[in-house]
């Protein structure tokens, strides 16, 4: 058997795990990487900033279900790429990083740029190693792809340091094999569970990030998002969505009691104070709480992959865990034709937020071009169903996680988790070369996309179709808003901005400034036009405490 080049192993390792892309910034310690990538069937997409080519690869694990892969160099590459791959951490997406360093034996160059990659790494991923012989690389890669995708899905790092990735090897890809299986819940506990439903009062269904995943049940061959469907539709209980659980069922349902924006306070609160029983579905302790269980808190049935982790505000007392689907359709089974009278308050929730949906833009009082709802009204009116939005992270995502409708599952993509400013446009990028025949739009606010503008660049220079829209209020609203609600003074959260419109064409993007009223019109013409096209529009930020204070 021949020797091969370890960086040429790594990589055929990774052609055998179907990876067709990386995303990264590569350094000196990366050439043989980089030059193995030169010679394989992977497209390397370079990308501005580290940050972003772990957000456009987390987009493609989410959107797949199969990792997504990120390069970076040693040091400040690394450091760069942490934010990233903390935000697929917490945020549930199959993610396998990659990361130079300096040789492990014998260097000219002391400890210039050397930290603890691995060490840093194992406090944002599954699983952090650092390759140091050869040999080992399929099965490394192996286990990678792995452990990324078990649930619950997340990131892997791989360090190869520079001398290793020169060394020759008879190592060569391990065949893929398949995913393990999970066990189901036994009879007795679906026949327990489906007792205390039966039993409540009142109960409630909250869908949550985890039924957001890419999964299937092994027994019946049904999607997650099917399952829970099912499951919703059998039980005839109303339901409402965490934030990263919109989309798995329309919004427009009509069970659906809309989207808990706020941990207390917001409309579907008036369901959850009702609930006696709330069964929470794939609810991941990592997003923030659609409620806090304190004092005299409904009793919590935690339907999951896995156990509940335990804190202060989710502490549920009964579980139902191991093949999500799988568990869903025998709750189905059991529950077809126990449909009951709801509670007036939740059916009075239901009728308000069914109205959201029935107006041409959204509400009839948001004359305003400014109004959020307008905004959010015109660019919904403007898209079809399966296109995509990517969602920075700001004080519209509040708004847009209430009142924008999600009809199919992945189709808003806004993050619950860590929730970092500077993702919306990467991610955009990133599911735009997934679903390349869809539209995508990124949403971002002024300061979360000047984060990571000159992935603009990236974008033209990929040939992308791609509409940005800037929502423009010269401030952090987000923390103004928190600021305010706290009683402090306003102080420190503005700035000032470019001329966006111009910035894009700097970028040989293709830049318009509108607002509210010609929204709808924009962003048709945009996707009609193709190329990249950047929105600006400038928000009242007057309306956030009308309805989130």
């Amino acid at each position: 058997m021949s020797e091969s080049k370890a960086s040429d192993v790594l990589v055929r390792a990774l052609e055998a795990e179907g990876v067709e892309r990386i995303f990264g910034v590569p350094g000196e310690e990366n050439l043989d990487l980089l030059e193995s990538l030169r010679r394989s069937s992977i497209s390397l997409i370079l990308v501005r900033h580290e940050q972003a080519a772990a957000f456009m690869a987390a987009a493609h694990g989410r959107l797949t279900g199969t990792p997504g892969v990120c390069l970076s160099t040693l040091g400040p590459g690394a450091t760069n790429l942490l934010t990233g791959v903390a935000y697929a951490h917490l945020g549930g997406m199959p993610l396998v990083c990659l990361t130079g360093q300096k040789p492990i034996g014998p260097r000219d160059q002391g400890a210039f740029q050397i930290i603890d990659v691995v060490g840093l790494m194992k406090t944002v991923t599954k699983k952090a190693s650092s390759i140091r012989d050869p040999d080992d690389i399929p099965a490394m890669i192996r286990e990678a792809f792995r452990i990324a995708t078990r649930e619950k899905p997340g990131p892997v790092h791989l360090e190869l340091p520079q001398d290793v990735a020169g060394m020759r090897t008879h190592a060569r890809p391990l065949d893929r094999s398949p995913r393990p299986t999970v066990t189901a819940a036994s009879p007795a506990d679906l026949d327990d569970a489906v007792l205390l439903i039966a039993n409540a009062r009142s109960p409630l269904i909250a869908i949550a990030s985890g039924a957001n995943r890419f999964a299937r049940s092994g027994d019946e061959g049904m999607h997650l998002q099917d399952a829970v469907k099912a499951f919703v539709e059998a039980s005839g209980l109303p339901f409402l969505t965490t934030q990263m659980g919109k989309g798995v069922i329309d919004d427009a349902h009509p069970q659906c009691l809309g989207t808990a924006t706020l941990s207390s306070g917001g409309p579907v609160h008036a369901a959850i104070d009702a609930a006696d029983l709330i069964i929470n579905v794939g609810h991941d302790v990592v997003e923030k709480p659609p409620f806090v269980m304190e004092g005299g808190a409904p009793r919590v049935m935690h339907v999951a992959f896995e156990p509940a982790d335990f804190d202060p505000v989710y502490h549920p007392r009964c579980e139902l865990i191991g093949d999500l689907p799988a568990n869903l359709l025998g709750l189905a089974t059991r529950l077809e034709g126990s449909r009951r009278e709801w509670p007036e308050v939740m059916s009075s929730v239901q009728r308000a937020f069914a109205r959201t949906h029935t107006r041409d833009d959204a509400t009839d009082d948001a004359t305003d071009p400014a109004h959020p709802r307008r905004i959010i009204g015109a660019i919904r009116a403007a898209l079809p169903a399966e296109a995509v939005v990517s969602l920075d992270n700001g004080m519209y995502k509040l708004w847009f996680a209430r009142y924008f409708r999600a009809e199919l599952p992945h189709t808003l993509l806004l993050d619950n988790a860590l929730a970092t400013m500077g993702a919306g446009l990467p991610v955009a990028i990133g599911a735009k070369l997934v679903r390349p025949d869809v539209p995508v739009v990124a949403v971002a606010g002024d300061g979360g996309f000047s984060m990571n503008s000159a992935e603009l660049e990236t974008a033209v220079r990929l040939g992308l179709d791609l509409v940005v829209i800037v929502l423009r209020n010269d401030a952090l609203q987000m923390i103004r808003w928190k600021q305010d609600d706290e009683g402090f003074e306003d102080f420190g959260l503005a700035f000032g901005n470019p001329d966006f419109v111009a910035l894009a064409e700097a970028y040989g993007a293709t830049g318009h400034r509108c607002d509210g009223a010609s929204l709808e019109q924009s962003v048709r013409d945009a996707v009609d036009a193709g190329g990249v096209h950047l929105l600006e529009v400038r928000i009242a930020p007057d309306y956030d405490a009308e309805e989130f204070g």
